[in-house]
Formats: C-alpha cells, sequence, structure tokens
C-alpha cells in the first residue's frame, strides 16, 4: 500500500501513489500487447486528500476500496463507449488496473478522488489487475444502461448499479495478465 496523495502546491517532493485506473477487457488486452496502459484522458482514482476529508471515518485501506470502486464505476462508463463502438466484441465486465506511480496530480475539479497521469504507465508500475468475474456480466450490462440516470439520483438505476457493485472484482497479479487474457 502506498501512502495518500498528498501534495501541496509547489511542492517538488513525489513519492510513489497507488491509483486505480478504470479499464475493460480491450485496454487489459492492450497492456498485456504493449506492456503500458493509457488510462482514457490520463485520469485516474487515488486516496487523494480531499476523499480523506469526504469520510467521516475510515482506514487507508477503507479509503483506497473507495477509491477503487470510482474506478469501477468510471469502467462501466468505457463499456458503453466501447459498445457503441463495437456491441459484438465488448465483454461485459469493470476492470481497474491498480499501479504505484510518482506523477499523478489532484484534479479536484473533478472529483474527490480523481488524479491526472503524466502519460502511459507501464506494466513495470502495475500492482494488480481487477476484474469483474463471468457471473457478473448481466449486473454489469444492466448497470453500464444506467450509469448515467444512477448519476443523477434515479432510485432504481442506484438499485441497478448496487447489483453490479455487489460483485467483488477478482485480483490478478501483473504475471497472471497473460494467462488472464487467454481464459477470456
Amino acid at each position: 500500500m502506498c501512502q495518500d496523495l498528498d501534495l501541496a502546491p509547489g511542492s517538488r517532493e513525489r513519492s510513489a501513489v497507488r491509483v486505480y485506473i478504470p479499464a475493460t477487457v480491450a485496454m487489459l488486452r492492450a497492456l498485456n500487447a504493449k506492456g503500458e496502459v493509457a488510462a482514457i484522458g490520463d485520469t485516474a482514482f487515488a486516496l487523494t486528500p480531499a476523499l480523506r476529508e469526504s469520510y467521516a471515518t475510515g482506514t487507508a485501506e477503507e479509503l483506497e476500496y473507495a477509491a477503487m470502486t470510482e474506478a469501477a464505476r468510471a469502467s462501466l462508463r468505457l463499456l458503453v463507449a466501447e459498445e457503441v463502438d463495437d456491441p459484438d466484441s465488448t465483454l461485459p465486465r469493470r476492470a481497474v488496473i491498480s499501479a504505484d506511480v510518482e506523477d499523478a496530480t489532484l484534479r479536484p475539479d473533478l472529483d474527490y478522488a480523481v488524479v491526472r497521469l503524466a502519460g502511459p504507465v507501464p506494466i513495470s508500475l502495475v500492482a494488480a489487475v481487477h476484474l469483474d468475474t463471468e457471473d457478473a456480466e448481466p449486473a454489469v450490462r444492466a448497470a453500464a444502461a444506467v450509469i448515467d440516470e444512477a448519476d443523477l439520483g434515479d432510485p432504481d438505476a442506484e438499485f441497478t448499479l448496487g447489483d453490479a457493485e455487489d460483485h467483488e472484482l477478482a485480483w490478478y497479479a501483473t504475471e497472471e495478465l497473460p494467462f488472464l487474457i487467454d481464459l477470456l
């Protein structure tokens, strides 16, 4: 576990911070093939000071889980975009890539946990890959269809999103990525 992303304005000291990059199966395949992942819009999620302040209580581990959950929600949006481009090849599974990077900057204008990455993240910095299992696919498909409505407070959509979030993402070591890709 890395520390909070806590950079004071003008600070030159940087230490590695755990970031959670929203992804799709197609992005995992690209990571495996190219040896790096380019986050969409260089956007990732992390345990930031603003995220910590937004919770009354919680351990660092619990708050990192909250950041990963935000990344998993963002993954739903990526699935929607992929499905528009190629509905037959999209595998409806949320994916999150955990990495330890030094060049992340805060993006409080977007949300409490959002950070901007300096660029593509090499596989050597990837700590783990998180992916839905096959049994989550129907719930993920349904949640992707209503993610915007859920964000706007629609209670039925929030319930549908909750069904998807009830499925825990499976954890895979970086070394397992080639085997995972072969099994999909």
